[in-house]
């Protein structure tokens, strides 16, 4: 199960009345809306005429299902091993003449490469678009308001602003967050218009730090963080990016077993500290002298306080568990730390 360190650092604009700590930022944007711009997500483009029904195979979810307009235009999936074990956790957009994988900038070239590997005499191209778009994600009660406020989850639409069009999908881990995708070059009259539109105080511009802290408020797994090729789907609580009733796909047969049985042996749980600092990720859970699990993320919330996501033993993932996490006494939690939002 991987492990990391911080989330990546790159730094944003200071704007006007900007909050100076990524706590206080994470609190501003679930009073209202966050505005992030990251610099670590990337798209990779699947075009071709046989598109649909190859990706279909090589997906967990039902990629054959979508279809234009506000209500099912995406959807969450994961790309496996044979084994059944995540490669990679795409959002889907499907896009006039091709499909897009929404996914982290450094996973993109091995997610690519893995793919390509089981094209044979399809008729499929895949590339990397991310040079091509700006990225801006809106997060909190308010973020919908600001852009596709009719959109059904993960499906995507188009938006103009300022003469700028650009697409939006609706995911976020805050339950009512946007994803917006601007051509390059696009992003800082956008930014402009949606400080404009938004009421005084509404919209914060925030960074990576603050988004972290909301990820892991809302229990939401990270690809090489929480998520690589050790973990299956089950154990990280990803049943709603596979689908149980599509044909079949790259390791559906272990997904299958897995959810017949109704257990799993680890299991991705939320970790609460009594001391006003986690544990490191990379700490050991230990319950009576026994390693029974790991730290993977951890934040101080200015919600929940100092928490954390991490892997245990199925057997010691019970709410209200209490293991020791070095000198530290680590509680099981219910996930998310933090409600969606309502919007």
């Amino acid at each position: 199960m991987a492990v990391s360190g911080p989330a990546p650092r790159e730094r944003q604009p200071a704007a006007p009345g900007l909050p100076v700590s990524a706590s206080e930022q994470a609190a501003a944007a679930r009073r209202g809306a966050g505005l992030f711009r990251p610099g670590d997500r990337g798209v990779l483009r699947v075009a071709g005429g046989d598109r649909v029904r190859w990706l279909d195979g090589m997906l967990s979810n039902d990629i054959a299902a979508l279809a234009p307009g506000d209500e099912g235009s995406g959807c969450h999936a994961l790309l496996l091993t044979r084994q059944g074990r995540i490669v990679a956790d795409p959002h889907v957009l499907l896009r006039p003449e091709c499909l897009w994988l929404e996914l982290p900038l450094d996973a993109l070239a091995h997610t690519r490469e893995v793919l390509e590997r089981f094209i044979i005499a399809d008729d499929v191209a895949l590339e990397d678009a991310s040079a091509e778009l700006e990225r801006i994600v809106l997060e909190g009660p308010g973020a919908a308001a600001l852009a596709a406020p009719d959109l059904a989850p993960n499906a995507c639409a188009e938006q103009t602003l300022a003469s700028v069009s650009f697409v939006v999908a609706a995911w976020g881990v805050t339950g009512t967050g946007r994803q917006l995708f601007v051509p390059a070059g696009g992003a800082d009259v956008v930014v402009a218009a949606l400080r404009e539109a938004a009421a005084p105080g509404a919209l914060v511009e925030a960074g990576p730090e603050a988004l972290e802290i909301l990820r892991i408020e809302a229990g939401v797994p990270r690809l090489g963080v929480e998520l690589d090729e050790e973990v299956l789907p089950a154990e990280a609580r990803l049943d709603a990016a596979v689908s149980t009733t599509k044909g079949c796909y790259t390791g559906q047969e272990v997904v299958a077993r897995m959810a017949s049985r109704g257990r799993v042996s680890h299991r991705l749980v939320g970790l609460r500290f009594a001391q006003p600092s986690p544990a490191e990720p990379g700490t050991a859970l230990e319950r009576e002298g026994r390693k029974v699990g790991e730290i993977t993320s951890a934040c101080v919330s200015p919600a929940a306080g100092a928490i954390a996501l991490g892997f245990v033993r199925d057997a010691h993932s019970e709410p209200g568990t209490v293991l020791q996490a070095g000198a530290c006494d680590a509680t099981v939690a219910e996930l998310p730390f933090v409600a969606a939002s309502a919007g």
